[in-house]
């Protein structure tokens, strides 16, 4: 069967000596994994339509399992996200972040658009940070596991000052941080901001000036929560984190 789709490059490998195999996040067919048969020769009209984080129109046939690339037509290539290392950095933990949240028939024309959404930001310039732990949300919010902030998940109380209770699914008021004496105390700014995280489409991200403490509270909050819930080890968040050390 022949399939049209738009689709974004999430993961490419080698395959053979001048193929590669692509796993696309398709806006209407889930994730699809696709042979480009030339794409590692240097002359290959198809060679671009490999690039990670590429986003265009795929032309391939597939009876079962795999497909074959007939044509394609890249829409944008966001190539200044593979070619500036901080960009790919995040780029690359934000595909394989999708990639392994997802199993090939979970994928909906939503998730699609949020990733393209938040490679998008990336690529206009917006705080990288902040756009990544936007997405993580996201991520947390379309696997059921978005934290409760508008109350105490222990007793209902909505007045602070809170904390995060990963382990709890969402925020502990001060009477009840006996409940999980790891929960993260939340300063003003960094409960805010996770109340905008957890309503907001990636579509709809301005540009947020976020001070470095906060931040740094918000990496703290998102990071136990992706731990918490999902669990994944990730190679590209390791890069990052070393990157950030770095930098």
């Amino acid at each position: 069967m022949l399939y049209r789709v738009e689709g974004i490059v999430i993961r490419s490998m080698d395959y053979g000596e001048g193929n590669k195999i692509v796993t696309l996040l398709t806006k209407t067919n889930g994730k699809a994994g696709v042979l480009i048969r030339g794409a590692k020769k240097i002359k290959s009209k198809h060679s671009s339509l490999a690039q990670p984080f590429t986003y265009g129109e795929f032309v391939y046939f597939r009876s079962s399992g795999l497909g074959t690339l007939n044509s394609g037509e890249i829409i944008e290539s966001h190539h200044i996200l593979r070619e500036q290392l901080d960009l790919a950095a995040y780029a690359s933990y934000a595909v394989e972040l999708t990639d392994r949240s997802l199993q090939d028939d979970e994928a909906t024309s939503f998730h699609f658009e949020q990733l393209k959404a938040c490679l998008g930001a990336l690529k206009e310039g917006k705080d990288p940070q902040i756009v990544i732990h936007l997405y993580e949300m996201r991520i947390l919010d379309l696997s059921g596991y978005a934290p409760e902030l508008d109350e105490c998940v222990s007793c209902g109380n909505r007045v602070g000052p809170f904390s995060l209770s990963a382990h709890s699914g969402g925020i502990l008021c001060s009477r009840c941080l006996g409940k999980d004496p790891g929960a993260i105390p939340l300063g003003e700014g960094a409960y805010k901001l996770l109340n905008i995280f957890r309503r907001t489409d990636m579509r709809r991200l301005g540009s947020i000036q976020v001070k470095p403490e906060t931040k740094l509270e918000l990496k703290l909050c998102m990071r136990r929560l992706m731990d918490t819930h999902l669990g994944l080890q990730l190679k590209s968040r390791h890069f990052l984190d070393q990157l950030d050390k770095l930098l």
